[in-house]
């Protein structure tokens, strides 16, 4: 099915009053403009029940495997929010992402990079990693970790146990969040988030795959802020196939979310 764009506009409004920023880092996003999604699916999922077509707000991820993205056709036809890859483990950098993070900006997408976990090397070291190469620049989205099992990584295929990968994720978790003043997302799959109680973690916000299934579903009820619904999408200005995600609620929880998140 493919939805024609409409233009929903809505003005952002603080949750709280906070302290002002330092004089230059303030957030300028006083408007968030939501477009339906003009995508396709090579491959859609019969949905029974709710639906990704039910949820208003979609964006996609994006990384090396897209290529060049033309972020201003995206954005036109529906992608509301991109999060990209930036780095992984504590040696690679995505070789798209710079270009991905200034080309997203300009076009007027909600932004944010993500950390694909490497279980073969320690969480501080990974943060750091990170922070060398993901920019604390106003009006990003939240940073994100990525945690999933790499059965078919070359170098490293271990499974902790799930104590120790909550350990080392809220080692990771709690650097990024003291150097980006944002509390991070956490990216998780169905059989990782439920052999490691990914949950007790805290209140975070979940980003959460389920490509088969509606998330309070697969995931026992539990809380999800995105979702990714499908990894065969079609969006134009994007080469291949796309994973695609929705926020959980409406165009005005959105600009909510985004008011009270975004630094």
């Amino acid at each position: 099915m493919r939805l024609l764009p409409v233009l929903l506009t809505l003005t952002l409004a603080a949750c709280s009053a906070p302290a002002p920023p330092p004089p230059g880092t303030e957030a300028v996003a006083p408007r968030v403009q939501v477009t339906a999604p003009n995508f396709g699916d090579d491959n859609p999922h019969p949905w029974d029940g709710r639906a990704p077509s039910d949820y208003p707000v979609h964006g996609i991820d994006a990384s090396r495997w897209q290529g060049p993205v033309d972020w201003t056709t995206a954005r036109a036809n529906g992608v509301n929010f991109a999060f990209l890859k930036a780095t992984e483990g504590g040696d690679l950098l995505d070789p798209e992402f710079r270009s991905n993070w200034r080309g997203a900006r300009a076009a007027g997408v909600p932004v944010g990079a993500y950390h694909f976990w490497y279980f073969c090397r320690p969480a501080a070291e990974q943060a750091r990693w990170f922070i060398a190469h993901v920019p604390r620049q106003p009006g990003a989205l939240p940073p994100v970790l990525d945690m999933e099992w790499t059965p078919f990584s070359p170098t490293c295929t271990l499974r902790p146990p799930p104590e120790a990968v909550r350990a080392e994720a809220r080692i990771f978790l709690d650097m990024i969040e003291a150097h980006y003043g944002q509390r991070p997302i956490i990216y998780s799959t169905p059989d990782f988030y439920a052999t490691n109680e990914m949950w007790k973690l805290g209140p975070y916000d979940f980003w959460l795959r389920s490509v088969a299934g509606h998330p309070r579903d697969v995931y026992a009820g539990r809380h999800w802020t995105f979702w990714q619904y499908t990894g065969t999408g079609r969006v134009p200005g994007v080469r291949g196939k796309s994973d695609i995600n929705v926020f959980s609620g409406t165009p005005a929880e959105w600009a909510a979310w985004l008011a009270a998140r975004i630094r």
